[in-house]
């Protein structure tokens, strides 16, 4: 086999393997502040390791420009470039592969050690977001967390326990107890 066949077959399996990771959370929803990993087979002037969604959730693509990201998945993007580089004709076939690779933050405030932004990971629960945040004060009670959820108007906040899953975005809330 020779070193171009070689290297054709070390690529795909690499584009394999990220798809595959992609597909991880095929649900997530983008927003502002996620990091996203693009990779177009073949072609590594339109391949990026690293575009942070804009506060609007969008980002600029060479050719293409700006692309609403925002409550879509790595599933739509990868759709949407791929349709729109035929559809332009900058390519015949693209192959685009679309992953999260740096998640949104969560926020935690009220009764921890260190309040502020965190950046999430998938799996993240309640217990380990307050570990994040240096653990809780003497004052905290673990029965009076809120944890607000959503954005605008569909915004809204549910008590939560220590094995509640937090999710990116999240704004966590610690309260007092009552001695």
């Amino acid at each position: 086999m020779s070193v171009h066949h070689l290297f054709k077959a070390f690529s795909l399996l690499l584009m394999l393997a990220f798809a595959a990771g992609a597909q991880a959370n095929p649900q997530y929803r983008l927003s502002s502040g996620d990091v996203i990993k693009i990779s177009v087979f073949g072609e590594p002037d339109l391949s990026f390791e690293e575009i942070r969604l804009n506060d609007a959730g969008t980002f600029s693509y060479p050719f293409l420009g700006a692309i609403e990201a925002k409550d879509k998945t790595a599933a739509d993007i990868e759709r949407i470039i791929t349709e729109r580089l035929k559809a332009d004709g900058y390519l015949v076939d693209p192959r685009v592969s679309v992953a999260v690779s740096t998640y949104r933050e969560f926020y935690i405030s009220g009764e921890v050690k260190a309040p502020g932004g965190y950046p999430y990971q998938p799996g993240l629960t309640l217990d380990r977001a307050i570990a994040l945040a240096g653990g809780l004060t003497e004052r905290a009670s673990t029965k009076r967390i809120t944890i607000a959820r959503g954005t605008g108007e569909s915004r809204a906040s549910e008590k939560a326990t220590l094995d509640t899953l937090v999710k990116p975005g999240d704004t966590i809330t610690i309260d007092q107890g009552f001695f």
